[in-house]
């Protein structure tokens, strides 16, 4: 049979609980009263009989669980009979009979009537515990995830540092990669500079001396072409006979006249002026030709190249009267002039 009153769920109304039964608090009660009487009974009946040697029996007066069994019926008074009287013998010692300590019988708590409002209170406060001890528990899962997050966060700020700290020593050996190449590249344009003034001082000095060996030469180109013309008389002025290279003058015209001969160029001839190559042709004593160097371009590249080839076709080149050779020997061909002996 299920219950009348189902017991109460966890935060529904409180359902107060049945009444337990009181028969065995009256059982025991009436046993409890029975042994009373039992041993008042005794005590009664041990003083009005003369002394003599008694048994008794000890109760236990100890709470029962069960009810004590019925009481026998007390025996029937015995019969006086009148007797002697005694001779006087020692008085027997008496057994003290200790009376039985009665114990207080515990009573079972009384059942009050629950009050509602107090076991409703019990009820939210160990809800309230609970909740506190469930909060606890969250409060110290919450600090030791914020522990283990401010660890991390320790951890990669520390990692963001070293990052940071590479990233910039990275940063400050490029700059200073940077700052050196620069610093080498300035030094290199400054060196190429220095270098390329040296070159051009070279350059020009070397152009220079060139042109004064080519007005030199000229000079004397010229002074030989007067002296061979005016065959050695005093037609010429005073300062071209002391500018005249020293020497016999048919040599000179020798020679001109065998490259001459040996000169084909089949170009034009309608520019403006008429376009010198001067050459210095290097001999050996024997009068082969050795090198040929060109001191000035016609700026006809057809013309120059005919005259290097008339100078190569004209090797030996002719001696003096006496056999010698002038070891080097200017050479100059005017183009239209070349041409028009040619014709």
């Amino acid at each position: 049979m299920a219950p009348l009153n189902p017991p109460a769920s966890t935060g529904g109304p409180y359902i107060v609980p049945p009444e337990p039964s009181r028969t065995p608090a009256i059982l025991l009660a009436l046993a409890v009263h029975a042994g009373l009487l039992l041993f008042l009974w005794a005590g009664i009946s041990w003083q009005n009989v003369a002394p003599t040697t008694t048994e008794a029996e000890v109760w236990d007066m100890k709470v029962q669980d069960a009810a004590p069994p019925a009481p026998e019926p007390p025996p029937p008074p015995r019969e006086v009979k009148p007797v002697e009287p005694p001779k006087p013998v020692e008085k027997p010692v008496e057994k003290k009979i200790e009376k039985p300590v009665e114990k207080p019988v515990e009573k079972p708590p009384a059942v009050k009537p629950p009050d509602i409002a107090l076991e409703r209170e019990k009820k939210l406060k160990e809800q309230k515990l609970k909740q506190e001890e469930r909060l606890a528990e969250e409060k110290r899962e919450l600090e030791k995830a914020r522990k283990e997050l401010a660890e991390q966060k320790k951890r990669e700020e520390k990692k963001l540092d070293e990052q940071k700290k590479l990233a910039e020593q990275k940063k400050l050996e490029q700059q200073k990669a940077e700052q050196e190449k620069l610093a080498d590249k300035q030094a290199e344009k400054q060196a190429e500079k220095l270098a390329q003034e040296k070159a051009a001082k070279a350059e020009k000095a070397a152009k220079d001396k060139k042109l004064a060996e080519e007005k030199k030469i000229l000079d004397k180109l010229h002074a030989a072409e007067m002296r061979r013309i005016t065959g050695g008389a005093g037609g010429a002025g005073e300062a071209e006979q002391k500018s005249a290279p020293k020497g016999d003058p048919s040599y000179f015209g020798a020679i001109g006249a065998k490259i001459k001969s040996n000169l084909n160029y089949t170009g034009s001839t309608s520019m403006a002026g008429d376009p010198e190559a001067v050459y210095q042709i290097e001999q050996w004593p024997t009068g082969e030709i050795k090198s040929v160097k060109k001191i000035k371009s016609s700026g006809v590249p057809a013309y120059d190249q005919a005259v290097e080839n008339a100078i190569a076709k004209s090797s030996p080149l002719p001696r003096k009267k006496d056999g010698t050779v002038d070891r080097s020997v200017p050479a100059a061909f005017k183009l239209k002039e070349t041409q028009k002996n040619h014709d």
